[in-house]
């Protein structure tokens, strides 16, 4: 029984020395997780208050854009900007304004609010951004700066689009040689993607419009 008793005084014993060691690193590493976690539930709670207020902002945007409420879409789009650029939901909101002062025939605007786009986001807002935005430019005939918007190789997604409008732009300054390359890109991007999968309609639609415009050139030197 006094071994036993001796036995168990020594593992106390070892704890205590063992705690006398290692106790503030146990207490601080302990500390840190709790901290960790809490940030992280904190910073997921500020995401989703962050989505949810930008939700509503975009929902409200998308309403004064349907009543021609100018001056309230104008507000919106810069709350968005303001307190929410971080989010998608701004991207998207601006696309919307940008569209919204072309139909206006506020080209400046829309300038402005494309190239916030292109500028901010690093997905494929930017893309359709910069795709817009070198339309306007096209109608302003500042080509050059068009040709700029579409010289950033985009998401394949939108690779036959940009080879299409450089075309246009191309065939605007009278480049015929420049424009037919950029259109037969386009066409064999879009063959290329259609023997992957089903022809879509509009895909067809493209192709012909493509081939019109390769046939309106003829021998394009």
């Amino acid at each position: 029984m006094a071994a036993y008793d001796l036995e168990e005084q020594e593992q106390v014993e070892n704890l205590k020395a063992w705690w006398q060691r290692y106790g503030n690193l146990v207490v601080g590493c302990v500390c840190v997780a709790a901290l960790a976690i809490s940030g992280y539930t904190l910073w997921n709670g500020h995401q989703a208050r962050q989505s949810a207020q930008s939700g509503e902002l975009y929902a409200a945007l998308q309403q004064a854009i349907d009543r021609g409420e100018g001056v309230q879409v104008r507000g919106l789009t810069g709350e968005l900007t303001n307190r929410f650029a971080g989010t998608p939901y701004a991207s998207m909101g601006v696309l919307l304004a940008a569209r919204y002062a072309i139909t206006t025939n506020d080209a400046k605007t829309a300038r402005a609010q494309l190239a916030w786009v292109a500028e901010n986001d690093k997905d494929e807002f930017a893309d359709i951004a910069r795709l817009r935005l070198a339309g306007v430019l096209l109608d302003e005939k500042e080509y050059d700066e068009a040709i700029k918007q579409l010289s950033r190789p985009p998401a394949a997604a939108f690779a036959v689009s940009y080879a299409d409008l450089r075309g246009d732009i191309f065939l605007a300054q009278e480049k015929k040689a420049e424009a037919k390359a950029a259109w037969e890109e386009a066409k064999a991007l879009l063959e290329k993607g259609v023997e992957k999968e089903q022809t879509r309609t509009e895909d067809a639609i493209v192709l012909m419009l493509l081939q019109q415009k390769l046939d309106a050139l003829g021998g394009a030197a």
